[in-house]
């Protein structure tokens, strides 16, 4: 089967979008193939990117905290907030929130949950922020559009960029700061590319190859309007 011909991410998120056709908003997603080994520990790529207009999912937001930490959770619009009694809840099969923040107090706390959030993609971790002292931040983020990702066993890192019915624009610049957080996470001392290539599609559309230099912070070209060469 001939190779696809990869398109510049502008002339890709207008095939994306030319594409669409379900009767539901449409995810726009982004696999990302990394050259990492993921099985290495300092290559094991592990983050989040605060989306500047947002991923067009609701977040419903538990935070596992005490005290003043608690307190401003709930200032900053946790929708559930709690220590052991929000530990009781998950382990009683109650979860009904897609992110989990949690102080570094309650950590060792979590541990007795981990087999339930951890294969949801829900356990804190600080490399995403989700486990911080700075928790009306982390709150904010995620309330406001932060996204988490981690690059799997093949070497892919698979994140929503927003829904079909942002504008070409807003999910352009959406893909600008997952890019740009992705790349911010480039092991130390990596030796080879780093970036292999990325695919965009819609839930329902088929996958569209992208140039990788439009796509790449350490090229000239990255985000560039093809007009602009």
């Amino acid at each position: 089967m001939p190779q696809l011909e990869a398109l510049n991410i502008y002339d890709a998120m207008t095939e994306v979008k030319a594409k669409g056709w379900a009767k539901f908003d449409e995810s726009v997603d982004v696999s990302i193939r990394l050259g990492v080994n993921p099985t290495k520990p300092n290559q094991s790529i592990r983050g989040a990117a605060r989306l500047p207009f947002g991923s067009g999912k609701k977040a419903v937001v538990a935070v596992f905290a005490r005290d003043e930490d608690a307190a401003a959770a709930t200032a900053a619009g946790a929708d559930f907030v709690g220590a052991e009694d929000l530990i009781e809840m998950v382990e009683d099969g109650e979860m009904p929130f897609t992110r989990v923040i949690a102080t570094p107090e309650m950590a060792p706390k979590l541990g007795k949950i981990a087999k339930i959030l951890g294969p949801r993609g829900l356990m804190p971790n600080a490399k995403t922020g989700t486990l911080t002292t700075n928790i009306a931040r982390a709150v904010s983020d995620a309330k406001g559009g932060s996204v988490t990702f981690k690059v799997q066993r093949q070497g892919v890192v698979n994140v929503g960029v927003g829904r079909m019915s942002f504008s070409e624009e807003h999910l352009l610049e959406n893909v600008r700061a997952v890019m740009t957080a992705v790349t911010d996470l480039k092991p130390e001392g990596f030796k080879g590319t780093y970036l292999k290539g990325m695919v965009i599609n819609s839930t329902m559309g088929p996958g569209i190859q992208v140039e990788r230099a439009s796509v790449d912070p350490a090229n000239p070209r990255f985000m560039l309007d093809p007009s602009e060469y």
